[in-house]
């Protein structure tokens, strides 16, 4: 089913949806209505986000949590296990661990800012992982935004199931319950923990109706379900820690659903690129794909951005990505080929982090090539890199700023610059 937000309505038995009410009396097959909320009820009808479940039990049958007591190296918000940094981070990527790890076992957070009782700020992790869950996952602190960059995830979620390959995106809600399978075997990438605003689509302005990543290319799962009675872990993370319970049967028991709050995947290969076609590279926001939005207008808790494909045809323009410092705080990751502004030691797989006002921009290397090439027509269509920007400081995690995988001569890249030889010496004094 396409379309960003749009409302649908699907069953995997047929007349399993009740018709002309939500919650009837007997509701079709004994099946039980249950209201899955992404926003406060009261939240304006154009923000409000929820769905209607109609299920073989209500998600409500489980005993008490108790603590997952597993080592883990996933962390959350508030971060502060580790001293803030204003120094530029970088990282190889990470190894698929030797051991069977699922994807619950193999997140490792690396930074992240503000705090999911609060609302407010992002996790960002990696993934790794060899062995399809078994069990399921259920994130009360977030909505997750799934990057994979290496093999493809089999998301088997209440709502559906989809398959997510490299140079595409899933967006889970807030709450869902899921669990990841390995159809490839091994997988590796991205995460980012949305505790603000629920993503959405940017505004485009002067752009106009079209452009950016079109609505109708986000995907979403037609109802689908389990009807099986064995026990089942459900590992369940609620304010920055995780729990577990066992279930006397499959969660993805829903048989049917309407509502405009569901998963769904995009293709990173539909983003309709805007760019320059006279001088100057245009801002990183042109490349925006999804955006948590502040109290402040354009200031985002979370922009998701990519940089795809693309032709540059600018006129005596430095055609890479400008030096510069920014309000915003950036985490960037490398689904495949090589980064335009990177061309040394970007990675896939790898991830960088510029803070605010952190002085970056292109390497040595690519700033030699950029002033010295040809202004000719040049297509830029060796892989995706992509950006979690926000308005807050990321924090990294212990982990980050102590594992062997952190490149610590990463400041050198940008130490071979020559000095400028400018005539006179003008004090510019008034």
């Amino acid at each position: 089913m396409t379309g960003f937000g749009n409302h649908f309505a699907t069953e995997a038995v047929h007349g399993a949806l009740p018709q002309g009410r939500n919650s009837p009396q007997h509701a079709p097959y004994g099946l039980y209505a249950e209201q899955f909320s992404g926003t406060a009820f009261t939240a304006p009808r154009a923000e409000n986000r929820r769905s209607w479940f109609y299920r073989l039990r209500p998600a409500a049958n489980h005993p008490a949590f108790m603590p997952y007591v597993r080592e883990s190296l996933l962390r959350s918000g508030p971060f502060d296990e580790a001293p803030p940094t204003p120094n530029r981070l970088r990282w190889d990527p990470m190894e698929i661990p030797a051991g069977p790890t699922d994807f619950i076992d193999g997140l490792v957070t690396l930074c992240g800012n503000g705090d999911p009782s609060m609302a407010v700020g992002t996790g960002i992790h990696i993934f790794t992982a060899n062995q399809s869950m078994t069990r399921a996952f259920s994130n009360a602190d977030s909505e997750m935004l799934v990057v994979p960059q290496q093999g493809r995830l089999r998301l088997v979620t209440e709502m559906g199931v989809m398959t997510v390959a490299p140079e595409q995106m899933a967006l889970i809600p807030r709450g869902l319950r899921f669990r990841v399978e390995l159809p490839d075997g091994a997988a590796r990438g991205y995460i980012c923990e949305n505790y603000g605003a629920l993503f959405r689509l940017p505004d485009l302005g002067p752009i106009g109706a079209n452009g950016l990543a079109n609505p109708r290319d986000f995907e979403t799962p037609q109802a689908w379900f389990e009807d099986i009675d064995a026990p089942y872990e459900l590992v369940h993370k609620f304010c920055g820690g995780l729990w577990t319970a066992s279930l006397s049967h499959s969660p993805f028991d829903v048989v049917a659903w309407h509502g405009n709050l569901a998963p769904c995947r995009y293709d990173l290969r539909r983003f309709n690129t805007i760019n320059t076609v006279s001088f100057d590279h245009p801002d990183p926001s042109i490349f925006t794909v999804l955006t948590s939005p502040t109290e402040t207008p354009g200031t985002a808790n979370c922009d998701f951005v990519i940089f795809p494909p693309r032709w540059m045809v600018a006129e005596d323009t430095f055609r890479p990505p400008w030096f510069h410092r920014n309000v915003m705080s950036e985490f960037m990751g490398l689904i495949g080929g090589a980064y335009d502004a990177k061309a040394e030691g970007f990675v896939p797989g790898g991830a960088s982090l510029h803070n605010c006002m952190a002085g970056h921009g292109p390497d040595q290397a690519t700033y030699e090539r950029a002033v010295e090439a040809e202004l000719k027509p040049h297509k830029i269509d060796n892989g995706i890199a992509f950006m979690f920007e926000s308005r807050f400081p990321f924090r990294p995690s212990r982990f980050a700023m102590e594992t062997p995988l952190r490149q610590q001569n990463y400041d050198a890249c940008w130490s071979g610059f020559r000095k400028a030889q400018v005539p006179g010496g003008g004090s510019g004094a008034i």
